[in-house]
């Protein structure tokens, strides 16, 4: 029967989750589970890339009770692992700043489902992260206010090496995970975040305030950032415009975005976005091309990634499926290997915008359109359009592994030195022709559940 502190909001919230599940192929869940068993596969489970964090070591604290938790995170010495007991933390208002250098937050048993953090909507921030060299891991976050978890620098020092492990948010009320500065001279540099799910569900796009400013992963002015092997997935309203599932802007720099499962959300990788403005920039001027006028992001690579879109309610929102990859004043990035696919037409499968955006755009597979717009310059090889769901295992559920008939796809590629593994992190053929897209089939049928559960 469902737990005593489960009141009729999260059982109408568990329903229409449930809708969303059947409309994605994955099951239902019973309205009268607890939230424990509505899990999913921890990433550990989901791959082999994605391994378990080992042990704690060092200073270890067991928290079983919100106040224990609150009291252990604001007295850390560095070095500090906190451990939270299973449990569901309804946390009222209360949040986590992590102001000490080498603090580790994770769960006792290192499954992310059984340790849930709840803002209700209450609590602004649950996790904030204001110090060097911390972790967070194996845990669920739900129902923040505004962002369940935030990467800040402080006026003093910047906070850098932010590790974000096998971590499971949902129902973020504004972006999932934040990174910025708070002022020009200290930066939030050198993050991960991997092997984690990340979710918008109908239940929770009703609390979406300001003309839908929500999204997935918001980076402002960042460097040398790694986003991979997670999935991110409901992203958009019925009425505004969302941010994107994953989104490095305003001066970000080397930006490493691969093998991650993005689906049905109105944007999925974006690398900058404001035509003109202020933003970080770099002693060494790393596009010097620009002459002096507006970058929003500098270098990175997006590669093997599965981008798709299939959801009717998504297409038939104010934006529908806006584009798959955009770059907007982007200049010097490559977009290599990867899959766009979507069951209507989007405004772009890929995009490049702005005059100061030129892009490297390699041996990715999309179902539409590669679009050139407002002065960008792009180098385009090996490009295949005009991909069709049968050429794919179960796009309908976000799988696009290639099936046998994806003639035009397979072997139509040259490796790059950029991407020498695919999707799966299997090799591609050096010196032999490669497949296009993010996954090289290496002449047999793909295991899809292995690599695609969610949460990988």
């Amino acid at each position: 029967m469902i737990p005593a502190h489960f009141d009729n909001k999260t059982r109408e919230r568990l329903a229409l989750i449930s809708t969303l599940l059947m409309t994605m192929g994955c099951g239902t869940i019973d309205a009268d589970q607890s939230a424990d068993s509505f899990s999913h596969p921890s990433s550990a489970d989901a791959s082999p890339i994605c391994a378990a964090l080992p042990p704690p070591a060092g200073t270890i604290v067991r928290v079983a009770t919100v106040n224990e938790l609150v009291a252990a995170v604001n007295g850390a010495t560095a070095g500090t692992t906190i451990v939270i007991a299973n449990g569901t933390y309804a946390l009222n208002g209360a949040y986590l700043r992590i102001d000490t250098p080498g603090v580790t937050l994770r769960s006792e048993s290192s499954d992310r489902d059984s340790v849930v953090l709840d803002g209700d909507y209450v609590t602004t921030e649950i996790v904030q992260i204001a110090a060097s060299n911390v972790t967070v891991a194996d845990l669920t976050l739900r129902e923040a206010y505004d962002h369940p978890i935030h990467v800040v620098s402080t006026s003093g020092a910047n906070t850098d090496d932010t590790l974000i492990h096998n971590v499971r948010i949902i129902d973020p009320g504004q972006q999932a995970i934040k990174v910025n500065p708070v002022d020009g001279a200290h930066f939030t540099d050198g993050g991960v975040i991997e092997c984690s799910r990340i979710e918008l569900t109908d239940a929770g796009r009703a609390f979406i305030r300001d003309n839908c400013y929500t999204g997935g992963i918001d980076v402002h002015q960042a460097r040398d950032w790694i986003v991979r092997d997670n999935a991110i997935e409901g992203f958009w309203c019925a009425s505004g415009f969302s941010e994107h599932a994953i989104h490095f802007w305003r001066g970000c720099r080397d930006t490493l975005v691969e093998r991650n499962v993005l689906r049905d959300n109105a944007r999925g990788v974006g690398f900058g976005l404001a035509a003109t403005g202020v933003g970080r920039t770099y002693p060494d001027d790393p596009c010097p091309g620009a002459g002096g006028g507006h970058v929003d992001h500098f270098g990175g690579i997006v590669r093997n990634n599965f981008v798709s879109a299939g959801r009717d309610a998504l297409f038939s929102s104010e934006y529908g499926f806006d584009c798959g990859i955009c770059l907007w004043q982007a200049c010097g990035a490559a977009v290599l290997h990867n899959t766009v696919f979507s069951t209507a037409a989007p405004f772009s499968s890929i995009e490049w915008r702005f005059e100061h955006t030129d892009v490297d755009i390699r041996s990715n597979l999309v179902s539409h359109n590669l679009r050139a717009r407002d002065g960008a310059a792009a180098v385009e090889i090996g490009n295949v359009a005009g991909a069709q769901s049968e050429w794919f295992s179960d796009p309908t559920s976000g799988d696009l592994h290639l099936a046998a008939s994806a003639t035009e796809a397979v072997d139509q590629a040259t490796v790059d030195a950029r991407a020498t593994e695919d999707f799966d992190g299997d090799p591609r053929p050096i010196g032999a022709a490669a497949d296009v897209g993010a996954d090289e089939r290496h002449g047999t049928a793909p295991v899809a559940p292995q690599s695609l559960r969610l949460g990988r």
